[in-house]
């Protein structure tokens, strides 16, 4: 005989004496109470200055900023997605006091509230927060960027090469149409004007070639109609290609549903075909792979982004970090002296450091690196002994208007030189090197700082700082493009992201340490 199944009590429509509070079924160390008590202690006041007052009553945005950085913690990006966890989810009727704000009101809050600079007090009180708990010093920052697809249409694309050729093209056959009606004007015996051809004066000299070939009544049918195309179609076409290069700036392209993304190569590209795809170049700055700077910048290339990227750190904390570490994307002339002139260690490499390590490079005395150099009366020795003496100076100014001055060396006769083979490929029967003294004397005191044994931890740390850091962010947390246009709108969501990164990432620490989180007057208090 089998035994008697019993079933525990299962009634639905049972009343409670008492009714549980939400607060009870949330669990003690559950990440929404770490993100509830930190936002309690923020300044929100930037943000509340927003609202004008009058009318009904608003939600309050402590909680609606409570509410849209636990989703980002918790993987959900969608403002619809936030309204409907806002009536199913207890953890979220517990952090927004069960009030259920459409994701209109959530839509326009993460858009607008928090944008033009006031996310970025948010995002630095909550660092400085880490700061105090001695999770990070802000001495030492690991710099690393990606590139984040934009939510534009990847097929909306504007190339300033293809403006620029189409606009000179109708600007030639505009300013030819416009010269054989003033020649016709002229063989009527009339002054039709001026010759200038400026294309910002086409306007004017269109309309008055149509007024005087009214005024004479001209009957070539052809070249009014001519005339009264460019007029129509063509100046209009014009002043399109105008507001594109505008637009652009100092891009070479963007799209036209979101005019702040430049089209860039991107690593996560599903395709496989290297196509260009609309996005942005995101930089940030780790220790202990919390996020403590982030920016958004336009340019794909990341060496030019990093001292507006540095300024910003400074502009956040008021003062640079000790410390810079970065891989060779960012190993330049211009920005070692940036660096060096803030007094900040460069533990930056650059492009040639590993192969200057190898005992190849090392042994190939043809190399300029590998010569011998007289500081004293400026010239280089080659292998064979022939002095390379100095033959002038050049200039080169880069993308970012940075001057670098190059000294050039000559030799004077290697004609007949038995290891010319080996020394230069050109048909010259001299060899001719080149030199930035400036920029070999900040790679060589960046190659010392490498080499040395905190260089060598910093090396060893950088591929899991801020590369880990992206990785957790695209891969395990599913934000590979943004959701929001513009880059004033971007720079807020990705403000958020790094926000949900450092709490998730403390929360974490916090459930490792078994520490047990206590929430007094809204301080986080954390008891061993």
């Amino acid at each position: 005989m089998s035994a008697k199944i019993v079933y525990k009590d299962y009634n639905q429509n049972e009343s409670l004496l008492f009714p549980p509070t939400l607060g009870e079924l949330v669990p003690e160390n559950h990440p929404v109470r770490i993100v509830n008590a930190v936002i309690d202690r923020l300044d929100i006041s930037s943000v509340e200055s927003t609202y004008k007052g009058g009318g009904t009553s608003s939600f309050h945005p402590r909680m609606l900023l409570k509410v849209i950085v636990y989703s980002y913690l918790c993987n959900v990006y969608s403002g619809r997605r936030m309204e409907r966890l806002l009536q199913e989810n207890v953890n979220y009727m517990w952090l927004s006091g069960m009030s259920r704000p459409d994701f209109r009101t959530i839509n326009r809050f993460r858009s607008e509230r928090l944008a033009d600079g006031r996310f970025d007090g948010l995002f630095r009180q909550v660092v400085l927060l880490l700061n105090d708990e001695g999770l990070v010093s802000l001495k030492v920052q690991y710099i690393d960027g990606t590139k984040i697809e934009s939510v534009a249409n990847r097929y909306t694309f504007v190339w300033k090469g293809s403006v620029e050729k189409n606009k000179a093209r109708l600007e030639a056959k505009v300013d030819a149409v416009l010269k054989e009606a003033e020649h016709v004007l002229e063989e009527e015996n009339t002054e039709c004007g001026r010759d200038e051809t400026v294309p910002e004066d086409l306007s004017g000299r269109t309309e008055r070639i149509l007024e005087e070939m009214d005024r004479r009544g001209i009957s070539d049918r052809k070249l009014r109609k001519s005339v009264q195309k460019v007029k129509d179609e063509s100046l209009p076409k014009l002043d399109e290609y105008n507001e594109h290069l505008e637009t652009m700036g100092e891009r070479n392209s963007y799209s036209k549903t979101d005019k702040d993304a430049t089209f860039m190569r991107m690593k996560e590209d599903a395709m496989r075909n290297g196509q260009t795809k609309p996005g942005y170049n995101v930089q940030i700055a780790t220790e202990n792979q919390y996020i403590t700077n982030y920016g958004i910048y336009w340019r794909p290339t990341d060496w030019g982004t990093m001292i507006q990227f540095l300024e910003s750190f400074r502009e956040r904390y008021g003062r640079h970090s000790e410390e810079i570490v970065a891989d060779s994307g960012y190993g330049n002339e211009q920005n070692y002296a940036y660096m060096e002139g803030n007094g900040m260690a460069a533990y930056v490499k650059y492009t040639m450091f590993h192969a200057e390590m190898k005992r190849k490079y090392r042994d190939n005395a043809f190399i300029v690196q590998n010569m011998y150099y007289n500081e004293e009366v400026d010239f280089y020795v080659c292998p064979m002994g022939q002095h390379l003496e100095r033959a002038g100076t050049w200039s080169t100014v880069s993308d970012l208007g940075y001057r670098s001055s190059v000294a050039v060396y000559r030799a004077k006769n290697c004609t007949g030189c038995p290891l010319r083979g080996m020394c230069y490929k050109g048909k010259s029967d001299r060899r001719t090197i080149e030199v930035n003294h400036t920029a070999n004397a900040l790679k060589r005191q960046a190659r010392e700082l490498l080499t040395g044994e905190r260089g060598l931890m910093h090396r060893s740390r950088r591929p899991i700082e801020p590369e880990a850091v992206f990785g957790d962010i695209k891969f395990n947390h599913s934000f590979r493009r943004f959701h929001l246009r513009s880059s004033r709108k971007v720079a807020v969501e990705f403000g958020l992201v790094a926000i949900a990164h450092n709490l998730r990432k403390y929360a974490a620490i916090l459930g490792k340490q078994s520490l047990k989180m206590t929430t007094v007057t809204g301080n986080v208090t954390l008891v061993a």
